[in-house]
């Protein structure tokens, strides 16, 4: 897969595809990513990329051009491939599990990072094809979030990470939020493994882990404990 990142602020990007599961995709020839700065293609004095919103308002708007230029110069370099666009804004979808599965399975993803109010709406209608929101709050630009959807959508290419199904097993790849999970030693400082866990009876724990998982689910997430409910009893039907 190849990810393209457009920033204002490429020191942001760049540390963090440089460890963890970042590094290993890269080491691995599974990924490339790659963090571009906006700036390079401003054609203004101190290659400014931002003014002031027409209409008025407070704040500064990131202006067309050198987002224009900066996605035309990738695509070109990209060719064949075409992207997915990516611009992380509060006003998008919601990013979920699905579609972080949705978005490994392209071989080129492309991310705009805003800052201040944004980005010039035409950029958003011309290029951009997935508008997306890490929740209801506003962070200051688009790098970090940015960064949350890489990590979750690249750990799911197949090689990436030891166990694929390790990661498909976690909260939001099921229903129900993930169990609990232990590992050595059996008891620490008075604290002990669940005996079922120990016991060898591969029945019985599944059984339990699902307990589990209904258990937390039902207390931490009603919604999604609601769904699952609501799915199980058509199911039954």
């Amino acid at each position: 897969m190849k990810i393209d990142v457009l920033t204002t602020f490429p020191e942001m990007i760049e540390p963090v595809i440089k460890s963890s599961i970042a590094r290993i995709a890269i080491e691995k020839g599974l990924v490339s990513i790659k963090p571009r700065d906006i700036r390079v293609f401003s054609e203004e004095k101190h290659q400014k990329t931002d003014d002031y919103p027409f209409g008025g308002g407070d704040g500064m708007v990131m202006t067309p051009k050198p987002l224009f230029s900066a996605i035309r110069h990738c695509l070109e370099e990209a060719k064949p491939e075409v992207p997915r666009i990516i611009f992380p804004t509060p006003d998008g979808k919601v990013f979920t599990q699905e579609m972080a599965k949705d978005f490994s399975k392209e071989s080129y993803l492309l991310f705009i990072c805003g800052h201040y109010k944004g980005i010039d709406q035409r950029v958003r209608d011309v290029w951009v094809t997935d508008e997306i929101s890490l929740g209801d709050y506003v962070l200051t630009g688009g790098e970090i979030a940015a960064l949350v959807i890489i990590d979750a959508v690249i750990r799911l290419i197949p090689g990436v990470i030891g166990t694929l199904n390790s990661a498909l097993s976690d909260s939001f790849s099921h229903p129900l939020l993930d169990c609990p999970w232990y590992t050595r030693p059996e008891e620490f400082e008075g604290l002990k493994v669940p005996e079922v866990l120990l016991s060898g009876h591969h029945a019985k724990i599944e059984e339990w882990r699902l307990e589990q998982r209904i258990k937390k689910t039902r207390e931490k997430r009603s919604d999604l404990y609601d769904k699952w409910l609501i799915k199980q009893t058509k199911e039954k039907k």
